[in-house]
Order: structure tokens, then C-alpha cells, then sequence
């Protein structure tokens, strides 16, 4: 032991992240380490578990790291030990070295492949693997937790139940079977996929039929080890079908089952949710999906390409400029981008020929959605917004200037620029006569933001969602 005190640093690199991250973000995981010695030019840290040492190390590790290091002007590794194991730093160092060679120890962008080569799962689409899931910035956190829970099912209430939540076509399925396809090449541990209908719609038909019929169903869920529920959104109005989910979820949970759920939206958003569901819900981890950026969704068309040329066994002429526009005109869905790439793939193997740019405008006209949606009214996104920051829309119109109402005005006006036909005049006057100057500033703000900041990008791309699915209603 050395007289150099890196808690000192450590503590520094502490505040640091205190103070960029979010206060549950750093609640999750930066209050739950434990400085415990150190070393010449190491230091060890006390993690609650495995499962929560696997995390950090996919998701924080490299970026502690290199602020512990800075800070103290020289290379510092940091050691981290779960607290239910020994503390002996020679055999941790070892534990570490050894899991390197292990596939979660891959980096995020490298395929996840099974160990051995079952039969499909019939339960699940053959497509949705860790190997076909483009992992990027957005959704590196979502998949290296998925990939937690595949190598560990159900040995850790920390995560389970594991909630994968976003907007549609973001790529929740995909993740949720990704955990179901390796488990299953991987273990002999059984496995139940359904979606929240699909579970509603049972539990509907076996309440008119006799007790065999009931129990049978009970022992469906009540004896899987890993239970998989999609869309779990759709029984929020299903009294007895919540019900009958929450004795099987609290029979799963106290035999250490894992449990993944995906929902549309936060859990605290499912207003018809019974409470001590939706509580249990929370119990784990709650993971959200945002779209990604337009890097990232250009490798993923080009990931559907390769995929779908390699199905097709043949080559297919699209280009860049055509995969550009896709993602320029179909903003906020994945899955849509990806059925309007399918329209293109199978006119180009049909005909044998390059899809042109001129093609692609002709046949996907009437998938594309105006960016400036011709029926949006200023008063719906001024409505929408003002609910996302707890204010009110005469809030936005107004002349308090508190820095609530302002971040919330600026992105209120972005939108209306960004969704709307209308002037900067008209705009301007809907926001209590505003003039064009100020209209212009608040735009460019939040685009500045966008750019730089990935929570601005998230929030426009949410907010936009929002305004979109609340005046198709």
C-alpha cells in the first residue's frame, strides 16, 4: 500500500459524473459503489453484485476510467468487486482477466452468437437475434442489459423483471426475443413468448371453460423460467386478466424466474393499471428506447439490406442517396423505414433492376408522411408540450420567464417550425405575439441542442411522436 490517496480523486470523479448525469441515473449506479483500498496505480471498488459489475463495466467503466485517471495525472485501473464475493484483489484481477474471452465480455457492436445450434424457437421470429440488433448510442445500455439477462436468467431480482419501453417500431420486440433466441440455444430452460392480447385473449376463453381447464393455465405461467410478455400496454383495461398476471407474477419472481415485459410507454403512464401491478413492474429494471440518430439509422437499413439480400441470395442495387431518403421522410418509426426498404428490396428483385431515386419517390409516395403535417394545429403541440413539462399552454403564450417555461417554449416553437405550415409571424402570434426574432432564436436553440446534446434529440424525437399519435386520435 502507497501513501498516494486516489479516494481523494475518486471522490472528485463522483462529483463529476453527480453533476452531468441525471439525478436517478447516478442514484442507479454511481451511489452504489463503495471505495474499499488501493493500490500503486490501482484502486478497488466494492459493486452491490455481478450482475451489477457486468453492467457498469459494459456501460461506465472506460468513462470512470479515464476521469479517475485524468484527475490524478497518471493511469489509474479500477477494480471492481462484487460485494458478495471475495475480496481478495489477486483473484478479482484473475476473475476479470479469465471473463474477457467470454461473449459478454464482446464489445456492443459485436454479434452475440450461440453456442450450440437448436431448432428455432417456434415462439419467436428466427430474425430477431443479438446478430441482427445494430447496436448504437441510443440503445447500447438497452442491449448490453439484455444481454445480462441472457447470459444470467433469472439469478437476480435486480433484473428481473427487466421493462423495455418506447414508441413503436423502436426495436423493443426485437430485443425481448433476442433474450428468448439465446437462452433457448443456450440452456434447456423453458421458455414462454405471448403478447399482452394474446394473453388477454386466453385468459378471457379458459374463464368460460371448467377447473381443469383454468388450472392447466394457471401451471402454463406459473412453471416457465423465462416469461415473456409484449405489449403489455394492451391489458391495461383487463381487471381479472391484471389480476390473474399478478399472482403469476408473484409466483415467478419468489422462485428467482426471469421476467421481461415490453410497454409502449413509462409504467406510470398506464392510468388503468392496477397499482401493485404497475409497482411490481418497477421493481427491476425499467429500460426506455428512443430513436436512434441518423447514423445509426442508416447502419440499420443497411443492416435490413445485407439481411434481406442474403435471404434472397442474390444482390439488390439501392443506394445511399435512396436509403437517405427513406430515413429523411419516415422520422419517428423504424418499422416503417424498414417496410418501405421491403417495398424496394422486392420491386428490385422482381425486376432486376437498380432502384433509382425516381423509382424509390414514385413507389413510396403514399408512405411518406409531409414532415409539415398539413392538418397539425400549433394548439395541439402547444397542449402536448405543456403536459411532457407540467405546465400549462398559456404557460408557453405567456411572459414568465422562469427557466422551465423558457426550455419549454423554445422546443413548443421548434416543433411548430418543424411540424407546421405556418409562417414565423403565425407562429410568433400564437405564442403571445412574439415577434420573428424571437421565434428564430428559439428554434435554432433547440436545434443547436439536438445536435450536441443527446437528451435534446431524445426529447424532440419523443415529443414529436407524441404530437403525431395525439392528433391522428
Amino acid at each position: 500500500m502507497t501513501d498516494l490517496k486516489y479516494n481523494v480523486f475518486w471522490n472528485e470523479t463522483l462529483s463529476g459524473f453527480k453533476n452531468e448525469l441525471g439525478e436517478d441515473e447516478y442514484g442507479n449506479w454511481f451511489e452504489k459503489l463503495e471505495y474499499i483500498r488501493e493500490g500503486e496505480s490501482e484502486v478497488f471498488i466494492s459493486v452491490p453484485s455481478n450482475f451489477f459489475l457486468e453492467m457498469f463495466k459494459q456501460t461506465y467503466l472506460n468513462k470512470t476510467t479515464e476521469k479517475l485517471s485524468d484527475l490524478a495525472g497518471k493511469s489509474i485501473k479500477i477494480n471492481l468487486e462484487a460485494s458478495n464475493k471475495e475480496k481478495n484483489p489477486a483473484k478479482t484481477v484473475q476473475r476479470q482477466e479469465e471473463k474477457k474471452e467470454k461473449p459478454l465480455e464482446k464489445t456492443s457492436n459485436t454479434p452475440l452468437r450461440a453456442q450450440d445450434s437448436r431448432k428455432i424457437n417456434p415462439q419467436l421470429q428466427e430474425e430477431y437475434t443479438f446478430d441482427t440488433y445494430v447496436v448504437g448510442e441510443v440503445n447500447n445500455y438497452a442491449y448490453n442489459a439484455a444481454l445480462v439477462v441472457s447470459k444470467n436468467p433469472g439469478t437476480s431480482k435486480i433484473y428481473s423483471p427487466v421493462l423495455i419501453y418506447g414508441g413503436t417500431g423502436l426495436g423493443k420486440t426485437h430485443l425481448m426475443q433476442a433474450i428468448g433466441h439465446y437462452v433457448h440455444q443456450n440452456s434447456d430452460l423453458k421458455i414462454l413468448y405471448i403478447t399482452g392480447n394474446g394473453f388477454l385473449g386466453e385468459f378471457v376463453e379458459v374463464m368460460k371453460m371448467g377447473p381443469k381447464d383454468k388450472d392447466a393455465f394457471t401451471k402454463k405461467y406459473r412453471n416457465v423460467d423465462i416469461l415473456l410478455i409484449d405489449d403489455i400496454h394492451t391489458i391495461e383495461k383487463g381487471i381479472g386478466t391484471q389480476d390473474e398476471l399478478f399472482y403469476i407474477f408473484e409466483a415467478l419472481y419468489n422462485k428467482k424466474k426471469q421476467m421481461v415485459f415490453t410497454c409502449d410507454r413509462p409504467i406510470a403512464e398506464l392510468k388503468g393499471m392496477a397499482p401493485r401491478l404497475k409497482s411490481r413492474f418497477q421493481w427491476g429494471q425499467n429500460i426506455e428506447l428512443h430513436l436512434p440518430k441518423y447514423e445509426e439509422l442508416f447502419a440499420i437499413l443497411m443492416k435490413k439490406k445485407e439481411l434481406k439480400m442474403a435471404e434472397l441470395k442474390k444482390e439488390i442495387d439501392i443506394s445511399d442517396d435512396v436509403i437517405d431518403l427513406i430515413i429523411k421522410n419516415i422520422s419517428s418509426n423504424i418499422r416503417d423505414m424498414e417496410g418501405a426498404l421491403n417495398d424496394l428490396i422486392g420491386y428490385a428483385d422482381l425486376i432486376n433492376k437498380p432502384v433509382t431515386m425516381e423509382i424509390a419517390q414514385r413507389m413510396l409516395k403514399n408512405k411518406f408522411a409531409d414532415p409539415k403535417q398539413g392538418n397539425m394545429s400549433i394548439d395541439i403541440i402547444q397542449r402536448v408540450v405543456a403536459e411532457a413539462y407540467n405546465l400549462t399552454p398559456n404557460d408557453l403564450k405567456g411572459k414568465k420567464r422562469t427557466q422551465a417555461i423558457i426550455k419549454a417554449r423554445h422546443m413548443a416553437i421548434y416543433l411548430s417550425r418543424e411540424l407546421t405550415e405556418n409562417s414565423l409571424t403565425e407562429i410568433g402570434q400564437c405564442f403571445g405575439d412574439r415577434d420573428h426574432s424571437t421565434i428564430i432564436h428559439s428554434h435554432r436553440t433547440i436545434e443547436e441542442g439536438s445536435r450536441s446534446d443527446h437528451n435534446t434529440y431524445a426529447n424532440v424525437e419523443r415529443l414529436k411522436r407524441m404530437i403525431i399519435e395525439y392528433n391522428v386520435k
